[in-house]
This record gives C-alpha cells, structure tokens and sequence, in this order.
C-alpha cells in the first residue's frame, strides 16, 4: 500500500493526444500522485510499464496496434501488475468492451467525458477520477496479484453472541428474498458468485452494482449467458419470481414494492443517494419495508459506504446481513462500513459466499 511520503506512479495510455493531456493535467493536479509516462497504444504502453513500474495505468479501452484487452491479457501473469483503470466510450460496445475488461481484472473504469467544452470535460474527469485514483491508493495489492480469497468463514465482530452466528442454526423466518449491494470489483465478484447459485435457488434477488446506464444491461446479457438463474436488467414492473436475477439499471433507482397479491419491481428517478445511483442503500429499505424479517441482504466488494444505512434498516426488521471478507475484496470499503457499524450476521470469502448464502436462503440449513 503506497504511504502519505511515496507518490502513487500512474501510467497514461490513450490512442488521443488530447485525452492523454487532460488526463495528466487532473493526475498532476492531486497530492501524493506521480505521472511517471505516456503511451498512445498497448504496445508501447506494455513497454513503459516493465521500465516504469507504475502502481496505476489508466487505460484506453480501444486502442490501434493493441487494445486494452491486449493489455491486461498480457498483465495477468505480470507480478506486481499495476491496477488499470479502464478509460471507455459512453456506447453499447463501449459498455460490452468495459464489462469484459472488468471480468479480465481491470480495477475499475470511467467514462470518456462528451461535454461541450475541454473546461467541463477535465471537471468531470477529475469528478471521476480522482476516487478511483484514491481507491487504488488504499487498495492492499495490485490487482493482478491478489491472493485468491480462501475457502473459510470468520465471524461479524458480534452485536450478538458469537454463538448464534455459528452453524448449524435455522431462523425463525426464512428469507424470501436476498437483496445485494457491489461496486468495485463487482462483475468479476458476481462472475464467481451467480453462476454458482442453482436453478432451483429458493429466493428472487434483487441486484444493485453501481455502473451507469447501457453497462448494466451488458453486464446482465453477460451473466445471463453464465448462470442457470434468469438474469435480466429491471424493468418497472416487472414482477419479482424465484429463478430470477433483477439488476438495477444504471443511472436509475430500483425498489420492490407489494401490488395487490404480488411483488413488483419500480424504476425510479429520485435523486442520487450518498453520490450513488442506483444506490445499495435505496434498495434494501424497500426490501426492509417489504419482507421484514424474511429478507438477507448481501454487501460486496466495492468503495464507499453505500448500503450499511439499508443493512441497518434490513436489521431493525429481523432481517439478515453477510458481508464479504477484506481478503477477497478489490476495495474493502462497502462490506468494512457494514462489518464495522456491528451489521454483519457473519462475513465470508468471495468462493465461499454461493455456499453461505444459499444455507441462509434455505434457512440457515448448512451444508
């Protein structure tokens, strides 16, 4: 992890002079950030890395010569690999280009401003930027060295005794709905996560990874293809069933809600919660609101805080709460929010969470 006293070295590599510029003018802007070089394609960018060592590279996903996906493929085995930020056009093919990249073991990404001026273009930029810059700081190794999370369960620093968070144990009221909130990290997370659920799995879940809008609809189509659970975008509307995967859409809201005899998904355009839209924390209210007791809700990798104000809510109904554990996150930030606030009913591995979360879902039967 890069201390106050050892700047961060970020490469930037992008085929556009113009965005390499405004890059570096934002990086070179912040405290405790080198810009250590430039590349204008991945095979340059692959040259400058090995003599420059950088922690960070922002990288341009389409690229002449070779790309981003070059790039990372040719990182993955790396040691010390830098984290890549990927730099991506605001297109459908932009979005299935970034998804793939995530699940290849890019960080994170950010959108390629389409502003009308190069002053608003380097604000928003540096609007967002600079938290995935500072999430790479606090990260604790570089992505393409992170351990695989281990196979073991430890448990929430307890607001209840230890004893009833250690299996086996059933509750008194079994969920009928798993609620869950990620951010980075997030479609490499659900990648290993969702495939592994069944397609009998007992619960709908309902899904909120922070991304903007057209990249969540990819990300959907994407682990459609892989699971045996249906996988789909929210629709306002759309009823909540068992065998189902309801993601929020990006740039929108998403909360369930009781019609008549059924339950049904609504799509929202109320205001950004805690910067956040879709927001974690909007949703497990209504899951809280809806289902009480008979409700688990699931935080994940990513930065921030967003969903430990839901988990509290979720808790104050009976609900249940699990956390992923620090070693198998890319950014400990929105699981650490729930464990630290005393939310957590029990925290899990990322390969161990499909286990963990389908025993709750059956009722907290262990297997």
């Amino acid at each position: 992890m890069k201390t106050n006293s050892t700047p961060l070295k970020v490469l930037v590599v992008d085929d556009s002079a113009l965005y390499r510029k405004i890059v570096r003018d934002v990086l070179s802007g912040l405290e405790g950030v080198e810009v250590v070089g430039a590349a204008n394609n991945g095979v340059i960018a692959l040259e400058r890395i090995k003599q420059l060592k950088p922690d960070v590279v922002t990288l341009d996903v389409e690229m002449p010569q070779l790309d981003g996906h070059g790039v990372l493929k040719q990182l993955a085995n790396v040691p010390n690999a830098p984290k890549a930020i990927m730099v991506s056009a605001f297109t459908a093919q932009g979005a299935q280009s970034t998804n793939a990249a995530l699940r290849e073991g890019a960080f994170d990404f950010i959108l390629k401003p389409a502003t009308k001026s190069l002053e608003m273009s380097v604000q928003q930029l540096r609007r967002d930027l600079i938290p995935k810059i500072e999430a790479c700081r606090g990260a604790a190794a570089p992505t393409g060295t992170r351990a695989v999370s281990r196979p073991a369960l430890r448990p929430a620093r307890p607001a209840a005794p230890v004893g009833r968070i250690s299996p086996p144990r059933r509750f008194d009221v079994p969920p009928r709905i798993v609620a869950i909130g990620v951010s980075t990290g997030g479609p490499q997370a659900l990648v290993r996560l969702l495939p592994r659920l069944p397609a009998n799995f007992p619960c709908p879940i309902l899904l909120v990874q922070h991304m903007p809008p057209m990249f969540t609809a990819s990300l959907a189509e994407d682990l459609n293809r892989r699971c045996s659970l249906t996988v789909s975008e929210g629709r306002d509307g759309q009823p909540v069933r068992r065998g189902e995967v309801i993601i929020a859409p990006g740039g929108k809201h998403m909360r369930v809600v009781r019609q008549d005899k059924d339950h049904v998904i609504q799509i929202t355009d109320d205001a950004p919660e805690r910067n956040c839209k879709p927001s974690v924390d909007y949703l497990f209210r209504s899951v809280a609101e809806v289902y009480g007791a008979a409700s688990l809700g699931v935080v994940l990798t990513g930065m921030g805080d967003d969903g430990a104000l839901g988990a509290a809510e979720l808790k104050k109904k009976g609900g249940q709460v699990l956390s992923q554990d620090e070693s198998s996150c890319v950014v400990y930030g929105m699981p650490k929010a729930v464990f630290d606030a005393g939310l957590s009913d029990e925290v899990a591995s990322l390969d161990m969470m499909p286990t963990v979360i389908g025993a709750y879902a059956r009722g907290g039967a262990r297997v």
